[in-house]
């Protein structure tokens, strides 16, 4: 498999540009040529079938060594942190027997003891096929390993058409959603512009100076650009389609969007880590219903919760028990959805988050969708409460677009426009003003 895809690589026109990175291109030629380099330089170090870590985020090394060590039917890990114990605690689960740092090359011996090597290693070991594994920790926990048969992940990307595209490269490397949309623009022959820090106006800048056609990006990412006056400051015309997923998107953004980018498609994109990325189609650009449109998926809904059946499914986790694997193959993807008409669905949020208070359900994207429709509010973040009565409350922290008002009023103003448009039990029993609200490295939102 990994040669089938190598070979749409190498058929592209040599000229053309396959990465942009820090001012610097490399044509699909070079990045053909660097391939055959690293897999030279992996032969004469540690040869075929380790387990091996690619730390450090995308650069020319860290995209070679994918299909450098693919081809090597390795197993490989991409890991990006600046915490030293989450490096560790990474490193110590999924066991890898070399560690190759994508900025230097250089390559550091784990001497692991590869008579404890996990089974789904040896699986992937005995077909000669490479792997890959991703860590997921969800809102809580320790972060889940697990293992992918990479050969099938590459398989689903052989059929994409050639096309001339420009995206710009947001999603992080050890993303499922990064990881497919390097794939996708290397199958069809496009580039990719990597940004050097995920920062809103820089996004905006080498949109503009690149000409950039797609960016995918997170609800959270594109409310800071919204705020920052990116779209506003900066000529984004050259967009021809915005995705956006990892976690649900308010009404009130995707309608500001709209307006902002109005010759854009604005499409809203599903995946997981376990199942990888579902093909799905939105109503509208305004609309955040989706079909989910996959030969190679199945998709169910029991009890709200969307079950996905996918071909490129994990082979399992290292860490945790399989529970959420039904014995005839439905991944349970804790994602909560609403049916809607002709086959539309709406994603409503996460199980995890629900706010229950005294036994009634909150989901926290309706509340925040109706406080944002309050034109003083910047963005703003619905959480549980702990309450001695009712189990849970509804809290919010809010961003206001001027602290130069009465701040009682402020939150008795919120508190009304809430009573009009929720039932009682949604509205929040706690109101905090913030000057900002808190996001991972994610870019999705946190409260710390």
């Amino acid at each position: 498999m990994i040669d089938l895809f190598l070979k749409k690589i190498k058929d592209v026109e040599s000229h053309k540009k396959a990465i942009i990175l820090n001012n610097k291109e490399l044509l699909y030629s070079e990045l053909n040529t660097k391939i055959e380099e690293l897999y030279s330089l992996i032969s004469k170090s540690f040869g075929q079938k380790k387990v091996v870590v690619i730390s450090g985020d995308y650069s020319f090394n860290s995209i070679a060594l994918v299909f450098a060590l693919s081809k090597h039917s390795c197993v490989f890990i991409p890991i990006i942190s600046n915490n030293e114990s989450e490096i560790s605690k990474r490193i110590g689960v999924s066991k890898p027997d070399y560690i190759i740092d994508s900025v230097t090359l250089s390559i550091t011996n784990v001497n692991n003891d590869t008579s404890e090597q996990n089974s789904y290693y040896s699986e992937l070991f005995k077909s000669d096929k490479s792997g890959l594994v991703l860590f997921s920790s969800g809102s809580t926990g320790d972060p889940k390993a697990m293992v992918h048969d990479f050969n099938n992940i590459l398989g689903t990307y052989l059929d994409i058409k050639t096309k001339s595209l420009t995206f710009l490269v947001f999603l992080m490397f050890d993303h499922i959603g990064g990881l497919n949309t390097m794939l996708n623009i290397l199958s069809m022959g496009s580039t990719m512009v990597i940004p050097e820090k995920r920062e809103p106006e820089l996004i905006g800048e080498l949109i503009q100076k690149y000409k950039v056609n797609i960016l995918p990006a997170s609800p959270t990412f594109l409310n800071l650009m919204n705020i920052g006056d990116v779209f506003d400051n900066y000529d984004l015309s050259s967009l021809k389609l915005v995705t956006y997923g990892t976690e649900p998107m308010s009404e009130n953004l995707l309608g500001n969007l709209k307006l902002k980018l109005p010759k854009a498609r604005l499409i809203q994109t599903f995946g997981t880590s376990e199942t990888g990325i579902i093909k799905t189609k939105s109503k509208s650009s305004t609309s955040l219903l989706i079909k989910f449109d996959d030969l190679d998926q199945e998709v169910k809904i029991v009890n709200n919760e969307l079950w996905i059946k996918s071909n490129t499914r994990v082979l399992g986790y290292i860490n945790h028990n399989n529970d959420s694997f039904t014995d005839d193959g439905w991944f349970k993807t804790g994602d909560l959805v609403e049916e809607k008409e002709n086959g539309y669905y709406k994603i409503v949020g996460r199980k995890s988050k629900i706010i229950n208070v005294g036994g009634e359900k909150v989901l926290p994207i309706e509340v925040e969708t109706v406080i944002l429709d309050l034109n003083y509010i910047l963005d703003c973040t619905v959480y549980a409460k702990d309450n001695p009565i009712t189990g849970q409350v509804v809290a919010v922290k809010v961003v206001i677009k001027s602290l130069d008002i009465d701040l009682k009023q402020l939150k008795k103003s919120i508190k009304l426009h809430c009573k009009k448009n929720l039932e009682r039990y949604k509205v929040p029993a706690e109101i905090i003003i913030s000057d900002k609200i808190d996001y991972s490295t994610r870019f999705k939102k946190t409260l710390d």
